[in-house]
């Protein structure tokens, strides 16, 4: 079966997980960027085995709206599984990611698009943040903690808006919370550079977070230990030469 995101230049991957109440708000927010997207481009739903009414609410605004497609997981299992999916099923040239809960926003894909031709990840930075003290404070622990043990020198990792060549996506070595190290991970790609660039955030309007203090700090702390141990035995090689 024919891929239709083939048909473009950008697919956004756009995780979904019981968020019945954002469900209106992605259909506008998106209808109103297809119609100004700095190149072709497309949105990927991944339905990640919501059990709110969020599943059939993605298949309707799929079905009114051309530049829109979903794929759905058969069970809940994770936002690094569902980035995963996105990618596996992206055949445009690039590809991006930003949150349902759109604390990001699309519109601002054009700050990082326009870095797309000489970085492999375009990596957004949160300015004025909206969460919490609390919150903010747990980012800035695991950022740390994280920066120590990879040395990618990324500022914000957790950033939900990125932009990336998909062959370098297809390529990222996968795993839960890998979701948290795409700097890290793309530069064990011989060659492979990214970039930061600072985006707008917002309050999260409908809906709840996801994330508590164990997949925030616990859960990344250990993630660190097992990206030390893959960094030294990833496969990297880079064809030169080839009649095939």
């Amino acid at each position: 079966m024919k891929n239709k995101t083939k048909e473009y230049y950008f697919t956004v991957i756009v995780p979904v997980y019981n968020e019945i109440g954002n469900m209106m708000r992605l259909e506008e927010t998106f209808s109103s960027w297809l119609k100004e997207a700095p190149c072709s481009a497309c949105v990927l739903f991944v339905d990640d085995g919501s059990t709110d009414g969020s599943r059939e609410a993605i298949g309707g605004i799929c079905r009114k709206n051309e530049d829109m497609f979903y794929i759905s997981l058969g069970k809940n299992r994770g936002l690094s599984a569902a980035i995963k999916a996105g990618i596996d099923y992206t055949c445009s040239p690039l590809l991006g990611y930003i949150d349902a809960d759109l604390q990001t926003s699309p519109s601002d894909f054009g700050l990082l698009l326009q870095y797309a031709g000489e970085y492999q990840l375009v990596n957004g930075i949160r300015v004025n943040r909206k969460d919490s003290a609390f919150k903010r404070m747990q980012s800035r622990i695991a950022n740390g903690f994280r920066r120590m043990m990879t040395g990618d020198s990324a500022t914000d990792t957790g950033c939900p808006l990125k932009v990336m060549h998909t062959s370098t996506a297809k390529r990222i070595p996968m795993f839960k919370g890998m979701h948290r190290f795409f700097p890290a991970l793309v530069m064990l790609q011989e060659g492979a550079k990214y970039k930061e660039v600072p985006v707008n955030h917002y309050p999260r309007v409908a809906g709840k977070s996801k994330f508590s203090i164990w997949n925030r700090l616990a859960g990344p702390f250990a993630d660190c230990f097992a990206y030390r141990w893959m960094r030294k035995r990833a496969i990297n090689y880079n064809i030169t030469g080839q009649n095939i």
